[in-house]
């Protein structure tokens, strides 16, 4: 073999030992911080944070209030009566001390990132559980997950009640409901 050709294999190998680390640093990145999830813009619709930190509009002369303004005020007064849960929180798995406050649409838990709580979780499925208000109270249904869902360490076959503090585990995460 020629020096040059034995230059260039040194080169090329060298060129594959450095692939090798930067995919290893990037699998590192991906374990520590997660994967990151965008959120879709839905044209004419403003997003929630934004909504909530905003100052009130003006309101215009002969102008009736906007419906969307009595909805928060009416969730409030439910959790101040205390007659349920006013919020989901992980206590357990990835997203541990992750809060989402409940309202009177149901929550998709799963790995889909439209999904309203998205997990990080292998061992979850992309549209794994939903937990819905039904009656007065709230109920988890699980959405044919590979690994299933449960409530107190029974497995969810259909809709099931679900009382404010019961562990409900889906993947390797745990959620509670919370007044």
């Amino acid at each position: 073999m020629s020096e040059l050709t034995v230059t260039l294999l040194r080169l090329g190998y060298l060129a594959l030992l450095w692939l090798l680390v930067l995919s290893a640093i990037g699998v590192l990145r991906r374990d520590l911080y997660g994967t990151q999830i965008t959120r879709r813009r839905v044209p004419g619709r403003t997003p929630a944070p934004a909504a909530a930190t905003s100052t009130a509009p003006t309101p215009q002369a002969g102008a009736a209030p906007a419906a969307p303004a009595a909805a928060p005020e009416r969730v409030s007064r439910r959790t101040r009566a205390g007659s349920g849960p006013s919020r989901l929180v992980v206590t357990e798995g990835p997203l541990r001390g992750t809060t989402l406050p409940l309202g009177a649409s149901a929550v998709l838990i799963g790995r889909a990132p439209g999904c309203t709580l998205v997990l990080d979780d292998d061992y979850s499925s992309s549209r794994h559980a939903r937990i819905f208000p039904q009656g007065g109270q709230w109920f988890v249904e699980d959405l044919g997950s590979t690994n299933g869902t449960y409530v107190a360490d029974q497995r969810v076959e259909a809709p099931t009640p679900v009382p404010t503090g019961t562990p409900v585990r889906v993947g390797q995460s745990v959620l509670e409901l919370q007044r």
